[in-house]
């Protein structure tokens, strides 16, 4: 049987919490994560009528985009949705679990599939992040250094997009003299000793430094590790919210926003003036609220951007310069659901995976 907290780590994995904004909750929110798995309920939205949907369907996780506790809660008197919806859990035995920003923040995320759905090639991060990446400098016996190596490289070092195995390697002389309370891997106590090793250095994710050590320290036969630990102020550019990609071909601004209606299965689209003279072919995209993202969509070359939630008065801050495609809130993020669907139904096997039955949006359109 699977745990609940083996399908947390390998999301975790995937989108990790470190990537996640400051102001945001994801990660386990109700349950106990050492519970066997009965099924798997994903959703956009974690609400009362999904919890219902779970119970009936016999799953005991749901997973969802969106958190439901997004703030401190401070009691739990069924006053409003949230609460009632934790309640309904809590009495049901349902663990709810969610993946927010930490998934919109990832190459292959929540816009990644929007991009996918608008048919969007060569997708890349539009807003990559920085401050997510470390370096690892050590000294190890020449004759040790492969050995040390793929030890780091195996736990998770020297990945940079899509080449594995990076690092650097220089080889020089060691210099020390053990004391007489150490117990040395070469020479002898309260003798100089000068041994030929190789320094290496390797990129790594942040969150990973524990891993990491844990790895170079076990495959290190000194009894003490020389080594250096730094933060880079590196961009990550496989890290980071929304993405621009291009059509297979250009199309005028009509044309794009009928192919938007008709591959996102909208009812509405609220834009800007469509340019005659500025054919769409080059589109960047965000899922959820992204006029935040206006101006690095400008400066990267979009001819249009398509996002969700932009105010009456950010319209006007495309001045003829883009389209701005809104296509709504839960319209950008509803093909979400099949992206985690299918993450875990390909690695998990011990129980059902099911999509939401409920549609969960708060918005309707009157015709």
């Amino acid at each position: 049987m699977t745990q609940i907290k083996e399908v947390i780590r390998y999301l975790e994995s995937i989108a990790p919490k470190s990537y996640a904004e400051s102001y945001d909750n994801p990660g386990l929110i109700v349950g106990n994560e050492a519970e066997e798995i009965t099924g798997v309920l994903v959703s956009l939205d974690c609400t009362e009528a999904v919890v219902e949907e779970a119970v009936a369907a016999g799953c005991n996780l749901v997973v969802s985009h969106h958190p439901i506790v997004f703030r401190g809660l401070k009691s739990l008197t069924g006053a409003d949705y949230v609460e009632r919806t934790v309640i309904s859990a809590l009495k049901n035995g349902v663990a709810l679990y969610a993946t927010h920003t930490n998934l919109d923040s990832v190459a292959n995320g929540v816009s990644a599939k929007l991009a996918e759905m608008i048919g969007l090639a060569h997708g890349k991060i539009l807003q990559p992040k920085s401050g997510l990446l470390s370096k690892l400098t050590y000294f190890v016996p020449t004759e040790y250094a492969e050995r040390v190596r793929e030890a780091v490289f195996k736990a998770g070092a020297g990945q940079i997009g899509e080449y594995a195995g990076c690092s650097f390697n220089l080889d020089g002389t060691g210099t020390f003299t053990p004391s007489e309370g150490a117990e040395p891997f070469s020479g002898k106590k309260g003798v100089p000793e000068a041994a030929a090793e190789t320094r290496t250095e390797v990129m790594f994710p942040a969150h990973l430094r524990s891993r990491v050590l844990a790895a170079l320290f076990e495959a290190h036969p000194y009894e003490e590790t020389a080594y250096y630990l730094y933060d880079l102020a590196n961009v990550n550019q496989f890290v980071g919210l929304g993405m621009i990609g291009t059509l297979p071909r250009a199309v005028p601004g009509e044309e794009f926003l009928a192919l938007l209606k008709e591959r996102l299965g909208l009812q509405v689209i609220r834009h800007t003036a469509v340019l005659s003279e500025k054919p769409v072919k080059r589109v960047a995209v965000c899922g959820g609220s992204g006029s935040f993202l206006l101006k690095s969509a400008i400066s990267a070359g979009a001819d249009a951007y398509v996002t969700a939630d932009f105010k009456y008065h950010e319209f006007f801050d495309a001045e003829d310069k883009i389209l701005i495609a809104d296509v709504g809130h839960y319209e950008s993020e509803r093909f979400t659901i099949d992206l985690l669907a299918t993450v875990i139904s390909e690695k998990f096997s011990t129980f059902a995976t099911r999509l939401t039955g409920v549609n969960t949006n708060p918005v309707h359109y009157y015709h």
